[in-house]
């Protein structure tokens, strides 16, 4: 199966050839990706982890980088004497790890997946673990890392019903690659049934919770939060609205709910935020189509105006502190059939959320806020307007809702120690002293 892998994957590359070409004309710092992923790594890297030992994470996106920043945090903890490095696919995971992971030394794109340069980049790295965050299954480097004698481990596993259809399609194969791991630390009960049920040892799983409980890179102080309410012009207005991580097709919801609670809320404000951050001046001029001013993040030069009612959250990493500024959120991806987004960061501020009839991606996560009146789903644009208003009106069930949200994360907050003290068993199987 590797050689058709690999076939594949080399003819899937030399089809992108006129893209890339392209991306190197145009786009900034597409160069240094490209130059990374075919094993250059900085010298600025390359100088701190000369003759130490490296522990690899590898963390696809953003998502994943959320549940990275408590784990590196605790790893420089327990093993203060190893290196950390990141390794992410996308641009927006590599901002945003620069942003929330400054304990990491080093930062970098993940190899492309062929033979030859992935054992180049272990070679230089010489880590002497990888963790991977939750399934990011690469074929070649698992099993290049395998025949280098490296123990691997998934950490924070999570296994959506999506990706076990495409799992299943080639089982034999994934039962192969998970059999380069040793260790499956996974989210919950259902992750570890999927990942047995995909072909991994029964006494090789264990489950340690979400590490994203866990996360304080989004924590604000009370002057941090009143400078942002400052310079977003919210300062003296209610209520404020905040939809984080919205879709194409969604917006355009938002924006009506937004036009009903004006009629009643003529001071209330609303940050959306669209998970393509590209999307900002697309989504600005939808706002006029509703006769909104709008201003997009990437714009503003001084405090927002108080006459332009919108904000659009156009850059990265920003979003999860700014949830604390919210008096009611929205999570996107719910609206459209995408699956849902990350609940948990608005849950960790204590605010009421509010999502679409799609959460098919975060169901463990999605059943526990929703069953204990933390998050409130609703089934199309005029639910969601209804539930707005009345969050609006009443003040005690949105007090309810955000206290049962903080006191769900502190009830489940710990999974990222659980999950070092696999990697120290780990070490010690191993005899690593890191």
């Amino acid at each position: 199966m590797y050689w058709i892998y690999n076939v594949l994957l080399i003819i899937y590359w030399i089809g992108l050839i006129p893209v890339i070409l392209y991306r190197l004309a145009f786009e900034e710092g597409f160069y240094e990706r490209i130059k990374q992923s075919a094993g250059y790594m900085p010298a600025s890297l390359l100088k701190k982890i000369e003759g130490r030992r490296a522990i690899w994470i590898h963390a696809a996106s953003v998502g994943e980088i959320v549940a990275t920043s408590p784990l590196v945090k605790e790893v420089k903890k327990e093993f203060p004497e190893a290196v950390v490095v990141v390794s992410v696919v996308t641009a927006t995971g590599h901002a945003m790890a620069h942003r929330i992971i400054p304990e990491a030394e080093g930062i970098i794109f993940f190899p492309l997946d062929l033979p030859y340069l992935t054992r180049k980049i272990l070679h230089i790295i010489k880590p002497i673990t990888i963790l991977l965050v939750e399934t990011e299954i690469w074929p070649n480097f698992l099993r290049i890392a395998q025949s280098e004698n490296i123990p691997v481990m998934m950490v924070n596993g999570r296994i959506s019903d999506r990706s076990m259809k495409r799992y299943k399609y080639i089982s034999a194969f994934t039962r192969e690659m998970l059999r380069s791991i040793e260790r499956f630390c996974m989210q919950s009960k259902f992750d570890a049934a999927h990942i047995e049920c995909l072909g991994a040892h029964t006494p090789d799983i264990t489950v340690t919770g979400n590490m994203k409980y866990d996360q304080t890179y989004a924590t604000v102080s009370d002057e941090e939060k009143q400078a942002l309410l400052d310079e977003f012009g919210f300062g003296n207005n209610h209520p404020i609205i905040i939809a984080g991580s919205t879709h194409k097709g969604e917006e355009e919801t938002i924006f009506e709910t937004f036009i009903q609670v004006l009629k009643e809320y003529p001071q209330a404000r609303l940050l959306i935020a669209p998970r393509e951050i590209y999307r900002g001046h697309d989504i600005q001029n939808l706002a006029k189509r509703y006769e909104l001013s709008a201003i997009c993040r990437s714009d503003m030069k001084e405090p927002v105006h108080e006459g332009i009612p919108v904000v659009i959250l156009d850059t990265i990493g920003e979003l999860g502190r700014l949830y604390s500024l919210g008096d009611i959120i929205f999570v996107g991806g719910s609206l459209v059939k995408t699956g849902g987004h990350n609940i948990l960061e608005p849950a960790a501020h204590g605010k009421p959320i509010l999502v679409g009839p799609h959460m098919f991606n975060f169901k463990e996560i999605f059943a526990l806020l929703n069953s204990r009146g933390a998050c409130e789903q609703v089934k199309n644009g005029k639910a969601l307007t209804t539930m707005v208003l009345r969050l609006c009106k009443d003040k005690d069930l949105s007090t309810e809702m955000g206290q049962n949200c903080l006191d769900i994360i502190r009830e489940n907050r710990g999974a990222t120690q659980r999950n070092t003290q696999e990697l120290r068993l780990l070490f010690e199987k191993h005899q690593i002293i890191p």
